[in-house]
C-alpha cells in the first residue's frame, strides 16, 4: 500500500488573515486576533472559498482518506468542502498538520517585531526564514520534521489522500516530498505566495514525488492572498 497522490489544500480566508492585513495596513505593532490561533474561524468569504473548492473536488478522483489540521479554520474548510463535494471518506485530525507555532512573536506585525523584540528581529535576519526559531515557537525546519513523521504514516494509505492545512505546511510538504533546497524553496514561496483555498497536487512515481499543480485557484471566483504567519515575517 502506498499513497499515489497528495492533494494539499490551504484553508479558506480566516478572521486572523483579515485582522493581520488590516494591522499591517495601519502600521500597528499588534494584530487584533479574535481568538487563540487554534480557534480562529473562517470568514464568510472563506466559507464560500471552501464551498467552491468542494465543487471542484467533486470533479477529481475521490480521496481514500482526508487528513486535517486540528485548527478550526482548517477543520471548517475540510467539512464544508467534503459536504459540498458529496464525499464521506475517513477523516483523521492530526496535530502534526497544525500551523507553525510562533512563540513570543505570535500576533505581531513586522513593525511590532522590530519595536518589541529587536534582538529577535536581528536574530531572524541572521539565521534566515528556514532555520530561525522564535522563543517558544518553531522554525520551518521543525515543521518539516513533523511532516517526515506524518508521511511515514501515510504510507499505510493506498491511493489518493487529501490534506487540509496551512500555507507554511503545504510549502514544507513540497520541501520534503520534492527534495527542495533551502534557497530555492524560499525563492519559490516569495515569488508565488499561496492564496487561501489554493490546491497543490503531488503525484508519486517510481522516481519520487513531482508537482502536478501548485497553488491552483482556477476553481475560485474570489481570490485572497494572505500571508499565514502572523509574526510579521516575510518569506
Amino acid at each position: 500500500m502506498t499513497v499515489t497522490r497528495l492533494t494539499l489544500l490551504r484553508h479558506g480566508e480566516s478572521e486572523a488573515n483579515v485582522a493581520a492585513a488590516e494591522a499591517e495596513r495601519r502600521g500597528d505593532e499588534r494584530i487584533a486576533v479574535p481568538a487563540r490561533d487554534a480557534d480562529v474561524e473562517l470568514t464568510e468569504l472563506g466559507r464560500r472559498q471552501a464551498e467552491a473548492t468542494g465543487r471542484h473536488l467533486a470533479t477529481l478522483p475521490a480521496p481514500q482518506q482526508v487528513w486535517v489540521s486540528p485548527y478550526v479554520r482548517a477543520r471548517q474548510t475540510a467539512a464544508i468542502a467534503l459536504e459540498t463535494a458529496g464525499f464521506s471518506p475517513e477523516v483523521t485530525v492530526d496535530e502534526r498538520l497544525r500551523d507553525r507555532e510562533l512563540g513570543i512573536l505570535d500576533a505581531l506585525t513586522s513593525r511590532g517585531v522590530d519595536a518589541l523584540h529587536p534582538a529577535e528581529a536581528e536574530r531572524r535576519r541572521w539565521h534566515g526564514k528556514f532555520y530561525y526559531r522564535p522563543p517558544g515557537g518553531e522554525s520551518w525546519a521543525d515543521v518539516a520534521l513533523r511532516l517526515r513523521s506524518l508521511l511515514r504514516d501515510l504510507d499505510d494509505v493506498d491511493g489518493e489522500v487529501l490534506v487540509v492545512t496551512h500555507d507554511a505546511v503545504v510549502t514544507l510538504f513540497r520541501y520534503v516530498c520534492e527534495r527542495f533546497e533551502e534557497r530555492p524553496l524560499l525563492d519559490e514561496a516569495r515569488a508565488n505566495p499561496m492564496p487561501n483555498a489554493a490546491l497543490t497536487r503531488l503525484a508519486r512515481t517510481a522516481g519520487g514525488w513531482t508537482a502536478e499543480s501548485v497553488n491552483d485557484v482556477a476553481h475560485l471566483a474570489e481570490i485572497t492572498t494572505h500571508r499565514g504567519e502572523t509574526d510579521g515575517t516575510r518569506v
